[in-house]
């Protein structure tokens, strides 16, 4: 029998009010993988009820003991890492070893804001009157909505839970539909470490229903968000119509700059991995190569011959290089570019069909594809795809490469290889995203650094590292005046 899934509200697990349900199927190979609650807005509202009777305790409970949770919790996530991997492959599909470093990045981001329960520095700063004391602090928003994507379906709801927690704030979350089973994971987890019932709660169902109702409830004080460019930019317009603060992450047209002095075995290795890990569908993904002229027709070569020996398959199987997509309107979009890429002139190098051969029929599978011949017009060169879909675009000069890699209505991620050490860092200095790798792919953050990016991909704040509290927390200044008498800042002329 399919497993029954709950909401978590107020400590409870709990069916959604209508009873109603949906399941979800794996994706290689359309077995299914559990059912969970078709929420509406009344679970929302009974969600938002429980955090904010909830969030004045979790709020005064001293922020190491807050950390201490975490810390459990980051224990718990260690001992089911196989267990929650395996499952995480089987609702959305990428290979066993990328949900391994899923959940990981999970563990990574818990343990490390476990710690910053005992920190969250404020300053102190000396006053320019006598006998003051002047400092500031941080201090919780309140009740935090999280609302998350299915390709990193335990990874980004910790980047978001895990900060709002530490720093004091009750959360309200909901997760794709299409990868619950990993947010259940991280949930129960959290529970079973002592967090207090009512300061996480999680609502599943579909974003018009229990997304729309999150984002427009006045108890949600902040809303943080990951997924389409569309969808935040919607929430952006609704959030400053109620005057409330947003965090968005919202994708990628990430490029690869590959110089003529590069290590081309190198740069092949990482535009492969890039480009077509996760099967293309990350934020981060390597949609776009830009190559130095002298060496583009024999990379443009290797490129072709690698991405036609990867390997689809359930991400299960160890033989598997690249997984399926997502679901069946994912797999409609990314074909649809292939018709888009030809009609606009690009050369369709390899791959562009979905693949339904044996065992692959079963799933939603499409070959890892590369356009040769684009040039920085195209719509694939320009639109976020995510899929296993990459361009290559040949230029003269590290400047022209500079100038179209920024040249996207996005701003996440962008990598360059070179030997040439002042090349390097011109290109730091020249790219306008918040991302740079240097002689490594476009993928592979590490959660104590800035994740987030420029123009279209957000909105100006970042994720993991120490900036995540600046979303999740206000500063309150504090100043002290043991003087005993009235001092007017600014308008003391004699001390």
């Amino acid at each position: 029998m399919t497993q029954q899934y709950q909401n978590f509200i107020a400590g409870e697990w709990r069916p959604a009010r209508s009873g109603e349900r949906f399941g979800r199927e794996n994706p290689a190979t359309g077995e299914a993988t559990g059912r969970y609650p078709r929420s509406g807005p009344d679970d929302v509202r009974d969600a938002v009820c429980a955090a904010q009777a909830a969030a004045p305790l979790w709020r005064a409970t001293p922020a190491p003991k807050r950390g201490e949770i975490l810390f459990r919790a980051g224990e718990i996530l260690v001992r089911e890492k196989e267990r929650f991997a395996r499952e995480l492959t089987e609702e959305m599909g990428k290979v066993l070893a990328e949900a391994r470093g899923d959940i990981q990045e999970a563990i990574d981001m818990t343990y490390y804001m476990a710690g910053e329960g005992r920190r969250q520095f404020g300053q102190t700063t000396p006053s320019e009157l006598p006998d003051k004391f002047a400092m500031s602090v941080r201090a919780p928003v309140g009740v935090v909505g999280c609302i998350t994507p299915w390709n990193f379906p335990m990874a980004i709801p910790s980047w978001k839970i895990m900060p709002a927690l530490v720093t004091g704030n009750a959360v309200v979350f909901k997760p794709s539909q299409y990868a619950p089973k990993s947010a259940y994971n991280l949930v129960r987890a959290l529970a079973d470490a002592g967090l207090p019932p009512g300061v996480l709660n999680m609502v599943v169902g579909e974003g018009a229903q229990v997304g729309a109702t999150v984002v427009e409830h006045p108890g949600i004080d902040l809303i943080s968000f990951t997924g389409s460019n569309a969808v935040g930019r919607t929430i952006a317009r609704q959030c400053a119509d109620a005057g409330k603060p947003v965090s968005l992450e919202m994708g990628g047209k990430n490029a690869i700059l590959i110089l003529d002095d590069a290590d081309l075995a190198l740069a092949l290795d990482g535009v492969i991995w890039s480009a077509f890990g996760t099967t293309g569908q990350r934020c981060t993904a390597a949609s776009r190569v830009i190559v130095q002229a002298a060496v583009y027709d024999e990379f443009a070569e290797r490129l072709v011959a690698r991405a036609e020996r990867l390997r689809l398959g359930n991400g299960l199987e160890p033989t598997t290089d690249v997984g399926p997509i997502v679901n069946s309107d994912q797999l409609r979009k990314v074909d649809s570019y292939i018709t888009i890429g030809r009609d606009e002139g690009a050369t369709l190098a390899c791959g562009g069909a979905t693949t339904n051969v044996g065992e692959l029929g079963k799933g939603y599978f499409f070959q890892p594809t590369v356009f040769t011949d684009a040039t920085p017009s195209m719509r694939i060169a320009q639109e976020e795809i995510f899929g296993p879909v990459t361009a290559l675009i040949k230029v003269g000069s590290l400047d022209e490469a500079i100038e179209v890699n920024n040249g996207v209505p996005y701003g996440l991620s962008t990598s360059i290889y070179t030997r040439d050490v002042n090349a390097a860092f011109r290109a730091i200095e020249g790219i306008t995203t918040g991302l740079v790798y240097v002689n490594a792919g476009t993928i592979g953050a590490e959660i104590h650094l800035p994740f987030g990016g420029t123009r279209g991909t957000g909105n100006g704040h970042r994720e993991a590292g120490t900036a995540a509290l600046d979303t999740f927390t206000e500063w309150k200044t504090v100043y002290i005046d043991y003087s005993g008498q009235l001092q007017k800042a600014q308008m003391t002329e004699e001390l």
